[in-house]
């Protein structure tokens, strides 16, 4: 017997023994007076099995007849061996007539051995964890890509740096695309504003991971994890999104009140929403920061000073000089200036400092080396892998490349990931022969 057959026979004997009236055991069972009385009469002539519905155990008057169950595995078996039961069941309507629903093709084959039930992977289950207890103990750092300006302004990214035991924005700090650079630029905006932080805690994305599989056994760090660790701040790379969730909380609400305030302030650039965001972080704060179970704060000083951050905020890299005095690096060749240090050089290896605003230095054991530059590659790499997340800076660059090489018919260098601009540093020469030729095309 069923639980509602078990319920009906409690309440039918309430009324046999007439402590309940049938109005009453109707609005209980939900049936009408009528269907009241005739379980009463089923229940003093036979009983408690008179309860039990007569149609138990026997075939339904709907069921498909085994002449069609039949028809339906010979056309399966002979035309539609691999296809799933759901495409099974759209071909069998559209080319022979047979209607059927595609979970009773898939029972029936099921039962008949031709299709395999897959097991449905279970689901992971992140269970909470407690906020850490000193403000700038953990900073959790993620970038958002979304259309941030509505349409205003092409698509960007958000940078946000979140503290986990407060909830409060640190930094943000929108830009094209999740560079190395960009990182570079905020968490020295971070550094100068609050100091430095016990770790920082990310995702598995390659500015923060090397994700190459050939490389995953070895001892190689990212640019920016050898940032971090001249800094001594420890990088965290979380196993899943769940598993920094203030920060991609902190997304959603942000791509829904930010967007809204920018609207209502009238911003519509990138410049202009990155100079405004400190008034919003504060807004944003007041509202939604909490307080530290400790008063403690576990920031550090920064005992580097500026011109050493400058060193350590680029990317580094190493080449070994040749005879001739030279050595390449971002599809440029550099030539030494051939003096007794230089020529001593030979055969060994120089360190390449490029720092995000374009600038290059050569240096040997801490010692500038003057340089000149002599460019040969004027041509686009076809086959430049791009990450997911720099796509559609990519394409917009493409479009930008092909709009220019349209009008003329000179090439140009195939620019990197970072943007950069002229500071006050010796400029990379290559870079200002693409901007002193761009000039000249404006003034023709």
């Amino acid at each position: 017997m069923s639980e509602e057959e078990l319920h009906r026979i409690g309440v039918i004997k309430g009324v046999c023994n007439k402590q309940l009236t049938q109005m009453t055991a109707a609005s209980m069972l939900g049936l009408t007076r009528r269907h009241i009385q005739r379980l009463v009469n089923q229940f003093r002539q036979d009983g408690e099995v008179g309860l039990v519905s007569k149609r138990r155990g026997q075939a339904s008057n709907r069921r498909f007849l085994p002449e069609f169950r039949e028809k339906v595995f010979t056309l399966v078996k002979q035309k539609y061996a691999d296809f799933k039961p759901t495409f099974a069941c759209e071909k069998l309507a559209e080319l022979h007539g047979i209607k059927l629903s595609s979970e009773t093709l898939r029972q029936w084959l099921i039962t008949e051995g031709l299709w395999r039930v897959r097991k449905r992977k279970q689901k992971k289950i992140y269970q909470p964890r407690y906020r850490r207890e000193c403000y700038g103990d953990l900073v959790q750092i993620d970038g958002s890509h979304h259309d941030w300006f509505e349409g205003r302004s092409a698509k960007c990214c958000l940078l946000v740096f979140i503290d986990d035991a407060t909830s409060q924005l640190m930094s943000l700090r929108f830009c094209e695309s999740e560079t190395s650079y960009d990182y570079m630029n905020i968490t020295r905006e971070y550094i100068d504003n609050y100091g430095k932080p016990i770790a920082f805690y990310s995702d598995k994305h390659s500015v923060f991971k090397v994700n190459s599989p050939s490389r995953k056994s070895s001892k190689q760090m990212t640019q920016y994890g050898r940032i971090l660790y001249e800094l001594n701040i420890e990088l965290i790379c979380a196993n899943s999104s769940q598993a920094k969730g203030r920060v991609e909380r902190a997304n959603r609400t942000l791509q829904d009140r930010l967007i809204k305030e920018m609207r209502l302030a009238g911003i519509n650039t990138i410049e202009e929403a990155n100079a405004w965001l400190p008034e919003f972080m504060a807004d944003f704060n007041r509202r939604f920061a909490c307080s530290a179970y400790s008063s403690q704060d576990a920031h550090r000083p920064a005992q580097e000073s500026a011109v050493e951050l400058d060193d350590i905020f680029t990317r580094q890299s190493s080449r070994t000089v040749s005879n001739s005095l030279t050595l390449q690096y971002d599809k440029v060749i550099y030539l030494l200036d051939p003096t007794d240090k230089a020529k001593r050089l030979v055969n060994k290896r120089v360190m390449i400092y490029d720092y995000p605003d374009g600038t290059i230095a050569l240096r040997y054991c801490g010692e500038e080396l003057t340089y000149s530059v002599f460019d040969t590659l004027r041509h686009v790499q076809q086959g430049e892998i791009v990450s997911n997340k720099r796509l559609g800076a990519a394409l917009a660059f493409a479009k930008e490349s092909q709009e220019e090489r349209a009008e003329e018919h000179h090439r140009h260098r195939n620019k990197k990931a970072g943007s950069r601009k002229a500071q006050a540093r010796c400029i990379n020469p290559v870079f200002m022969q693409d901007v002193e030729f761009k000039a000249s095309l404006t003034r023709d």
